[in-house]
C-alpha cells in the first residue's frame, strides 16, 4: 500500500471516528498531493519520497505556526497546530538523532572528498539525498558547516 493510499484510508477512518484533528491533518496532506499532481504541467506521478517531503514541510509549517500562536498568547490555537503536526509525523520515518546525523555526514564528507567549506554544496547535495526524510535540512546544514569549517 502506497503512502498516498494510507493517507486516503486515514481520512476515511478519521471521518468515521469524527476525529477532526486527524481529519484536518490528513486532508492537508492530501491537498498537497493534489497540488503536486496538478501543478507544473499536471499529470505527474507522486512517489512516497515526494509525499514524505510534503509532510515534512507541513509539519514544519504547523510547528512554526504554533510558535507564533504561543508568542501571541493563543495557546489553544498552538495546541491544535501541534496536534495536527503529531498526526502528520506518524507518516514520517523515525528521525535520526543529531549524533547519528553527524556520523552520516562524516561518512559523506569522506566519500565526496570534501576538505573545506567551499565543498559544502557537494556535501549538502549528497547529504540531502542520503538523509531525505531522516533529518531536517537545517540540522544537516549546521552539522556540515561545523565539520567543514
Amino acid at each position: 500500500m502506497t503512502l498516498e493510499q494510507q493517507i486516503q484510508e486515514a481520512i476515511k477512518e478519521a471521518m468515521k471516528a469524527r476525529n477532526t484533528v486527524a481529519m484536518n491533518a490528513t486532508r492537508a496532506i492530501k491537498g498537497e498531493i493534489l497540488l503536486f499532481k496538478t501543478g507544473e504541467g499536471g499529470s505527474r506521478e507522486v512517489t512516497d519520497g515526494d509525499i514524505l517531503k510534503m509532510i515534512q514541510k507541513l509539519v514544519k509549517q504547523r510547528k512554526e505556526a504554533a510558535e507564533q500562536f504561543t508568542a501571541a498568547g493563543r495557546p489553544e490555537l498552538a495546541e491544535n497546530e501541534l496536534a495536527e503536526a503529531a498526526v502528520m509525523e506518524q507518516y514520517l520515518p523515525k528521525q535520526l538523532s543529531v549524533e547519528e546525523v553527524r556520523e552520516k555526514v562524516k561518512e559523506i564528507i569522506e566519500q565526496v572528498g570534501a576538505s573545506s567549506i567551499r565543498d559544502m554544496g557537494k556535501v549538502m547535495g549528497a547529504a540531502n539525498k542520503t538523509l531525505a526524510g531522516l533529518s531536517d535540512g537545517r540540522t544537516i546544514s549546521t552539522i556540515v558547516k561545523e565539520l567543514l569549517g
